[in-house]
């Protein structure tokens, strides 16, 4: 349908540091408002807790808080998150050194959001009495369960959808990640992950001479030829390739990270169904040259491939390394065997000193642990956690009840936050079913807070 009108708003006072009182400075933090079905007598906000990249891009992918507005009588805020899209504390210089950087941090962030939340309640008329319920997906729906936990007095409840809140040291097995990468590609098509299995041992065997390495290049149709030195990023380019259609794989054409076919990774096993055991690795490579395009050039309007990049521009990449060598540590590894990739380990101090030599900082692997409960979130209440049995990100999701009020949803044949997206005629009935369960938590809660509000 037609995109209703947003206002888009700037929250000008927001502090720079929460936290401390030396660095004393504010910035304008952006955020969407629609209010076109909201009941002005104290009707819900649906919150969307930013997260790492433009908001206007979350906004237009999170289809499902459009799809209740009505229902439910609800305004919709989109916040932007500190340091991403126009939410530039230091303007042209948030991002010139670690002294800018230092407050982006998740807690600064929440506390933007919980800042807002009171200030909108504050001068928007009819808004002082309306529940506030969190809304977001991976990052940011690690934030909307997060603000539920730090500000329970600012929102009623959170949807955290495909939010890896436990994708931390020591908390779920590093492993499970590329595991359930690689059960996706083993469930579209026949012999796909043995194929993907194969093929690194062929990249290594054709790109032993400078003809294999030009061949590749021109294979690949890559925007620049392929050197030696350039072996293991090209690897890494195509796993992650392979990790971001696991995180996509949705039932309909979408274009979240990359434009795509529906079940995208059913057509690129399409490209890779050889008898492993008499492919030759020309073949083979000619293959994953193919099944690469089904996730860069789909539209057909792509000259050349570009290993320095895999997903969307709308992702504040710098930002979020930076969040990932502070505080944001979650450990990834490969074995090779119940997985499709080459084996590598989880190695912390390799990790800690790339990150000191890129920002000068070092990653504090426990803090998460220590700020937000890692695996005891039984204290708390009114949280949903949405997890896609096909998403990879659900290895370090929260998948069984905690309480009653501290539930899991899973919806087997869901991708990443599946049910954030737009209703759409192909979507499969776990996703139907799991939207209907979401808004039926959300009306309980809405009752519950009405019941709790003191007459003043």
């Amino acid at each position: 349908g037609s995109r209703p009108v947003i206002l888009c708003a700037i929250h000008s006072g927001t502090k720079i540091d929460h936290f401390g009182f030396l660095e004393d400075g504010t910035f304008k933090q952006r955020y969407l408002v629609n209010n076109e079905h909201w009941d002005q007598k104290g009707g819900p906000i649906l919150f969307y807790t930013g997260n790492e990249g433009d908001i206007t891009w979350f906004c237009n992918n999170t289809g499902f808080m459009w799809d209740v507005a009505e229902d439910l009588g609800a305004m919709l805020v989109f916040a932007e998150h500190r340091y991403y899209g126009e939410s530039l504390p230091f303007g042209q210089d948030s991002y010139s050194d670690t002294k800018h950087l230092n407050y982006l941090t998740s807690e600064q962030a929440l506390a933007d959001f919980s800042v807002l939340i009171r200030e909108l309640k504050r001068k928007v008329l009819g808004a002082q009495e309306s529940p506030v319920i969190a809304i977001g997906g991976s990052y940011g729906g690690m934030l909307s369960a997060w603000l539920r936990m730090k500000y329970p007095n600012v929102v009623v409840g959170a949807l955290a959808a495909s939010a890896p809140i436990w994708q931390f040291p020591d908390m779920v097995p590093c492993g499970d990640f590329y595991k359930i990468v690689t059960q996706d590609f083993a469930r579209s098509g026949l012999n796909c992950d043995s194929n993907i299995r194969r093929s690194w041992k062929a990249i290594d065997n054709i790109t032993a001479t400078d003809d294999g390495l030009q061949w590749l290049s021109g294979e690949f149709s890559l925007c620049s030829p392929l050197k030696k030195t350039d072996l293991d990023d090209f690897k890494a380019w195509l796993q992650e390739t392979w990790v971001n259609l696991a995180m996509v794989d949705y039932p309909y054409e979408a274009n979240f990270l990359q434009p795509l076919p529906r079940w995208p990774i059913q057509v690129v096993c399409k490209h890779l169904n050889f008898d492993p055991s008499s492919v030759s690795d020309y073949q083979l490579l000619g293959g994953i040259s193919e099944a690469a395009r089904v996730y860069y050039n789909y539209t057909g309007n792509c000259p050349c491939l570009n290993t320095s990049s895999t997903a969307t521009g709308n992702l504040g990449f710098i930002g979020w390394y930076y969040q990932a060598c502070t505080e944001m540590v979650m450990p990834l590894c490969t074995d090779g065997v119940q997985d499709m990739f080459e084996p590598q380990d989880w190695n912390f101090q390799a990790f800690s000193d790339e990150c000191n030599s890129l920002f000068g900082v070092r990653p504090r692997a426990d803090w998460a642990a220590t700020v937000y409960g890692g695996l005891d979130i039984a204290s708390h209440s009114n949280i949903i956690f949405s997890n896609g049995g096909l998403d990879p990100w659900s290895s370090g999701g929260v998948t069984r009840n905690i309480s009653d009020s501290v539930v899991a949803i899973v919806i087997p044949d869901g991708a990443h936050h599946l049910d954030l997206r737009y209703n759409n005629e192909y979507d499969p009935h776990t996703v139907l079913s799991a939207r209907i369960q979401e808004v039926e938590y959300f009306k309980l809660w809405i009752t519950q807070a009405r019941k709790l509000q003191i007459p003043g």
